[in-house]
């Protein structure tokens, strides 16, 4: 009696966890749970894990520099095409923590500055700072497109020549990057004072911060988590044409809301672009171990208006619109006619890969991307890749420009890259295999329902059948 009563009883348990274990997968409520403790944890708060990566990323970032040489200068300006060689690169090591940290608005609100320095690593670089590029005069190119128009052309024009400025100047790769006192805005300065006597790519960059961020910590909404609500005092970008355009959208692109799905479009902000641009997912990947999604910014960031119509307001002036994969940040560059793009003109139109002999260009080694973890919105790897070029036409009234057929020139490309260090990616493995081992319960459950179920069957084909009596066993005819 007790050996059929724990038959039956296995049978019945076995069920039971089948039943269970099929109605908590149906309903999802395990990933739920975990999405909804992940979603009150990841908050910009002082003293959880968020609040200290997004304030001082343990990760090692950095910075390289690729030069792109001009080796035909003369010929440039008898009206051939351009010729580079890339050099590089020029590593540093990024330091980026946020200070002057303020929480406002009852914790939904923090402001801070983002200050960045940046520190050479020899070892990592091809050659010293000191290595010679020669490029486009950047000062001159825009002076010149400055006052093509003015009176003050000539005078200009003229001074230029006494003082042998050309379209083309040497300097170090320091002096490119981080400033150097030059002779032409050093004269100008004493006439126009707002103009600043030393030029440098990242002139006053380095030790320095692109502004005040207000930014939303996440407590309101879990997708506010990080993102820009203003920027230098302001909600709203003025450089461009249309209200699109000018929207300040995402995060700074260093941290992510949790629980991305691979069919979400995510927002970032980047004052090196001036502009607000977006990401898109691309394919499952792995890095350190830790499963992820890789999202990168389609083709139709850049596009033309043809291409994408509301890339309109980018623009500048109104209606005059370069073509696709090229960004026209002059106004937001104190007139400097520089364009940004990606390097080699990758996704760009191919007259402008055409346009210069040397431009290369390859996914792999020129696409922007993030891989993201998708329940903690943790960048595990990233590369922002950026190209920095100068618009260069010929201009009647300033003879230094000669013949120079008009031409989108690169400078330099940079790569600003990250990969998750070794301790934060031992403790998202950790998240991760808590994670597996929740979501995965009601499995373990239908499982052990099902070795249940298989030992019951035994039981029952064994069980014996009732021994029949001694009348039983008597032949039912007889001789």
């Amino acid at each position: 009696m007790l050996k059929s009563c724990c038959i039956y009883c296995s049978g019945f348990f076995s069920l039971s966890l089948l039943i269970v274990g099929i109605a908590l997968v149906l309903s999802n409520v395990f990933p739920q749970l975990v999405q909804s403790v992940v979603k009150k944890q990841v908050i910009l708060e002082n003293g959880t894990m968020a609040f200290d990566a997004w304030e001082s990323p343990p990760a090692p970032i950095y910075m390289q520099f690729y030069f792109f040489n001009l080796t035909n200068p003369i010929e440039v300006l008898s009206g051939s095409r351009p010729a580079v060689v890339e050099i590089g690169p020029y590593t540093y090591r990024e330091y980026r923590p946020m200070e002057d940290i303020d929480f406002l608005e009852n914790g939904t609100r923090v402001a801070a500055v983002n200050n960045k320095t940046y520190i050479f690593q020899p070892n990592m670089s091809r050659g010293p700072e000191s290595d010679l590029i020669r490029t486009v005069n950047i000062p001159a190119v825009t002076l010149m497109e400055r006052f093509k128009d003015s009176a003050f052309a000539s005078l200009l024009s003229y001074y230029m020549r006494y003082t042998g400025e050309s379209l083309f100047a040497t300097h170090s790769v320091g002096e490119l990057l981080w400033g150097y006192k030059d002779a032409l805005l050093e004269a100008l300065h004493s006439v126009k004072p707002e103009l600043d006597a030393d030029f440098g790519l990242f002139y006053k960059n380095n030790g320095s911060n692109d502004g005040q961020y207000v930014f939303r910590t996440g407590l309101d909404d879990y997708k506010d988590f990080a993102r820009v609500d203003t920027w230098k005092g302001e909600s709203s970008l003025s450089w461009w044409t249309s209200d699109q355009c000018n929207m300040i959208n995402g995060t700074n692109g260093a941290s992510f809301h949790p629980v991305i799905k691979k069919n979400e479009t995510l927002y970032m902000f980047s004052s090196d672009l001036c502009r607000s641009l977006y990401a898109l997912y691309e394919q499952d990947v792995t890095v350190k171990g830790i499963p992820g999604y890789r999202f990168v910014p389609p083709g139709e960031v850049f596009a033309n208006l043809t291409v994408n119509p509301a890339n309109a307001g980018f623009c500048v002036p109104a209606g005059n619109c370069l073509g696709s994969g090229v960004l026209n940040v002059s106004a937001c560059k104190q007139g400097a006619p520089i364009i940004m793009s990606s390097p080699h003109f990758y996704q760009a139109d191919e007259k402008f890969v055409k346009d210069v002999f040397g431009m290369k260009p390859k996914k792999e080694y020129h696409q922007t991307t993030l891989d993201i973890h998708p329940l903690t919105g943790t960048v595990m790897r990233a590369a922002k890749r950026l190209q920095i070029n100068v618009f260069v036409e010929k201009l009647s009234k300033f003879s230094q420009t000669g013949n120079v057929p008009t031409v989108i020139l690169p400078v330099l490309y940079l790569n600003e890259s990250v990969v998750i260090d070794d301790d934060s990616a031992g403790k998202l493995r950790s998240i991760v295999l808590m994670q597996n081992l929740v979501v995965n319960s009601p499995f373990m459950l239908i499982g052990l329902g099902i070795i249940l179920a298989v030992v019951f069957m035994i039981l029952m084909c064994r069980q014996k059948v009732p021994e029949s009596t001694a009348d039983e066993r008597q032949p039912l005819l007889t001789s």
